[in-house]
């Protein structure tokens, strides 16, 4: 049996993952949400933006520089590919759009394989292996400020849902696409708009993690295989569940960690995601369709 100290320590450590995680599944499950479809090239996005964050540094901008940069940035290049490729190869099928964004995915994975390699590479960073010392935990900065990084987002991304005109849309063409755009709603634009929002949390996913991870060709595909679970978990297209969910996600697999080894970390995760399919298809969140 561990200490409390020990359990307490790693509840923390898993908020802190649960966060990043939060974050890439909130713009796989705003996607969704709106466009009502399972974006396969979220994982390809997140590699493209970590890669872009890396060259960033390289030419020394620090990442957490850059995300303010690299946000808006990959939010254009969400919006064009959406605006002038995914919604026109469509043609109204959602079949046709999941084809579409795998194909993305290939030939951006591919595209990055044949451009840089498929080695591993890593970045330095003043903080890289700085602490926050709470007195009975030592916390890794990077994660700290991934984690204020996240919540900060998260926070912006409620108030451009519940505040602003386009949030409205967004959620009005989430509702009822064929309403929406009889009361005026440019419902491609709401659709390029929610893909580019998208594209820019995994910019800001990207930056944060990259101070503490690596990346090659296939980095991103590890993180998007825990937000599946965590869009599940929480409920397809809810925003609050995805938060909610990845917090979750990250608190099992820091105690299965603890008490199954690192290195079967993960299980717990995947049993979950087992057993909310057996039991609540639907999420914690999700509604009945």
């Amino acid at each position: 049996m561990f200490a409390p100290q020990i359990i307490l320590a790693a509840l923390i450590n898993g908020l802190l993952t649960g966060a990043v995680y939060a974050l890439v599944s909130v713009a796989l499950t705003l996607v969704y949400g709106v466009l009502h479809i399972i974006n396969f090239a979220h994982g390809a996005i997140l590699t493209a933006a970590m890669f872009a964050a890396f060259f960033a540094s390289q030419a020394g901008i620090d990442p957490l520089i850059a995300v303010f940069g690299l946000a808006p940035l990959f939010f254009a290049l969400g919006y064009v590919a959406q605006r002038f490729v995914i919604g026109p190869a469509s043609h109204g099928s959602d079949s046709n759009v999941l084809l579409v964004t795998l194909g993305i995915s290939i030939l951006l994975e591919n595209a990055m394989l044949a451009a840089f390699g498929s080695d591993t590479r890593t970045i330095d960073t003043p903080y890289g292996f700085s602490s926050l010392d709470l007195g009975f935990v030592y916390l890794p900065l990077p994660r700290v400020i991934a984690c204020g990084a996240a919540t900060l987002v998260a926070v912006l991304l409620w108030l451009l849902l519940k505040k602003t005109d386009t949030g409205k849309a967004i959620r009005a063409v989430a509702k009822e696409r064929f309403g929406a755009a009889l009361v005026g709603i440019d419902v491609a634009h709401i659709y390029a708009v929610t893909f580019g929002i998208g594209a820019a949390c995994l910019a800001v996913a990207a930056c944060v993690l990259l101070p503490s991870y690596y990346v090659q060709p296939r980095a991103g595909d590890a993180y998007v295989l825990v937000a599946f679970t965590v869009v599940v978990l929480g409920g397809m297209g809810s925003v609050p569940g995805a938060v909610i969910g990845g917090l979750l996600i990250g608190v099992v697999e820091s105690l299965s960690g603890l008490y199954f080894g690192e290195s079967l970390g993960q299980l717990g995760i995947f049993l979950i995601f087992i057993l909310v399919l057996l039991l609540r298809p639907t999420g914690l969140f999700g509604a009945r369709a």
